[in-house]
C-alpha cells in the first residue's frame, strides 16, 4: 500500500519503560532499613568469638537484616532494567547504557550474596566454631561491600558518562557520579590496605543518593536539537 503524496508515514515513539522512582525509591528505603536494623552489627575487625556471640544474642535481627537486604536486590536489578531501556529510548547506542545494566544487576548480586551468608552466620548453633563465624560474616561484608562497592560503580559510571556526553543530565551531577565511581572502584584496595575501606560508605550512602537525584532528573524524551 503506497502513501499518498504529502503523507507522513507513522512512526513508533520508543518506549522508555515505567517510571524511575518506584524502584529507586524502594532501593532506598530498604537499603536504610536495613542499616538501621543492623546498626550493632560487629565490626569487620571483631573476633569469632564476639561474631558468635552477637549470632546467638540477636539472631532474628540478623534474619530480619537479612531479608531486608535481600529484597533491596530486586528494586536494585529492576533499576539497572529499567534505567536501561531508558537510555535506549533516548537513542543511546554507547556502551554506557551496557555497563549500567551490567553493573546494576551484578551489584544485586552482591547484595544477594551478603544477605544470604548474613543469614546463614545468623543461625549457627551454639557450638559453632568461631572460626566458621568470622568467616561467615566476612564473606558477607566482601559481598555486601568491596564487591557490591565495584559492580555499583560500574552502574553510576555508566549513567554519568552517558548523561556528561549526551547532557541529558547536569554536569555538576555526572561529575560528581564519576567522582563515586573511581571511589568505588579505588576501594577495592581495601582488600590489602584498611584505610581504602573508609570508601565503602561514601559509595553505598554518597551512591545512594545520587541515584535518587539521577533517576529524577533523567528525561524521558531527548530535546530535539533545534530546540
Amino acid at each position: 500500500m503506497r502513501t499518498a503524496p504529502g503523507e507522513h508515514t507513522p512512526t513508533r515513539r520508543p518506549q522508555g519503560g515505567p517510571p524511575l522512582l518506584a524502584p529507586v525509591l524502594a532501593f532506598a528505603v530498604l537499603t536504610i532499613s536495613y542499616v538501621v536494623v543492623n546498626s550493632s552489627i560487629p565490626r569487620p575487625d571483631a573476633s569469632g568469638e564476639e561474631v558468635l556471640r552477637y549470632a546467638r544474642d540477636n539472631g532474628t535481627t540478623i534474619e530480619l537484616g537479612s531479608l531486608l537486604l535481600l529484597a533491596s536486590a530486586t528494586p536494585l536489578a529492576l533499576l539497572a532494567a529499567v534505567l536501561y531501556r531508558r537510555l535506549r529510548a533516548l537513542g543511546i547506542t554507547a556502551p554506557g547504557s551496557a555497563i549500567t545494566l551490567v553493573g546494576g544487576v551484578l551489584a544485586a548480586v552482591a547484595l544477594s550474596g551478603s544477605a544470604l551468608f548474613g543469614w546463614a552466620g545468623g543461625r549457627l548453633p551454639m557450638d559453632a566454631d568461631p572460626a566458621l563465624a568470622r568467616a561467615l560474616a566476612d564473606l558477607s561484608f566482601l559481598s555486601g561491600g568491596v564487591a557490591y562497592s565495584v559492580t555499583f560503580a560500574m552502574l553510576v559510571s555508566g549513567v554519568s558518562v552517558t548523561g556528561l556526553m549526551t547532557r541529558l543530565l547536569p554536569r555538576p551531577l555526572t561529575w560528581t557520579g564519576l567522582a563515586l565511581a573511581a571511589a568505588g572502584m579505588v576501594s577495592l584496595l581495601s582488600l590489602i590496605a584498611d584505610p581504602f575501606a573508609y570508601l565503602l560508605p561514601v559509595v553505598r550512602f554518597g551512591g545512594l543518593i545520587w541515584l535518587v537525584i539521577a533517576a529524577f532528573l533523567l528525561p524521558r524524551t531527548r530535546p530535539s536539537r533545534h530546540q
